[in-house]
Parts: C-alpha cells; sequence; structure tokens
C-alpha cells in the first residue's frame, strides 16, 4: 500500500527553518499505515530537510555553520553563470541534501526524543518547499 499527500512548507527565506515533526506525524497518522516508511522529499534545488533536535541554539547554529561552510558571499561559478547571487543557496542544500526516510512503527515515527523534521531554505526569494510524505507498508512472506 502506498499513501501520498503533499505538504506545503513557508520558510522566510535564507537559513529559515520550523519544525515539520508533527505534520508528517499527521500524515502517517491519515494513512493508516501501521509498519513502513516514511519519505519526505524537499522538491527543488536550494532547499533541503534535515533532522535536529528542534531547539532555539540549533535552530541559530546550523545556517550560521552553513553559511561559514559555505558563504554567501562568495563568487561562485553558478554565479558567474547565472547572476542570480545564489550559488552558495544551492550548494548548502546540496551539502544538507533533499530526503529523509524515517521509519513506521505502530503507526507512528520512530524517532527518538530530540529528532525532529525540518525544512531548511536556503534561497532568500524563494519561501515555499514543496515536500511529499510516502509511507509504504511491507508484508513480508
Amino acid at each position: 500500500m502506498v499513501f501520498q499527500e503533499v505538504l506545503m512548507a513557508s520558510t522566510r527565506g535564507h537559513g529559515d527553518m520550523h519544525d515539520l515533526t508533527q505534520e508528517v506525524a499527521r500524515i502517517v497518522a491519515a494513512s493508516k499505515i501501521k509498519i513502513g516508511t516514511a519519505h519526505i522529499f524537499n522538491v527543488g534545488s536550494t532547499g533541503a530537510v534535515g533532522m535536529i533536535g528542534f531547539e532555539p541554539g540549533l535552530e541559530r547554529d546550523l545556517p550560521e555553520l552553513l553559511d561559514r561552510l559555505i558563504p554567501p558571499s562568495r563568487n561562485y561559478g553558478h554565479e558567474q553563470a547565472w547572476h542570480d547571487g545564489n550559488g552558495h543557496s544551492h550548494l548548502q542544500a546540496t551539502l544538507q541534501g533533499p530526503s529523509l526516510t524515517v521509519p513506521v512503527s505502530d503507526g507512528n515515527l520512530a524517532l527518538g526524543t530530540w529528532q525532529q523534521m525540518h525544512p531548511n531554505r536556503h534561497e532568500s526569494y524563494l519561501p515555499v518547499s514543496l515536500l511529499t510524505a510516502q509511507p509504504q507498508s511491507f508484508r513480508w512472506r
């Protein structure tokens, strides 16, 4: 059985995050799937989805870390080609990754206490990420 629902997750721009865990848990509950996986995928090349202990310190630390590793002010090859100033957004999103897969056990997301899902938009002018949750159940014979 496959269940799919599209979740629109808005961010305010570069480095903004919010907790998606309850929204994805609602989708898993609506699916009525008891055992399987939830796959969460961010559509777009300047956004990512990740897992973090969602608290104010880490909510500040992760974007700051990504900006230190891949600063917005660099003259990246992408910017030389497209002149749009968002080469760092593509690179930061690539570093973090576009998807997560979370086990579903007894109809619930199998997450630890300090594991929350979040979208992370690295692009200042594209504030909406499209996320797809697709839990699957497997029947063993």
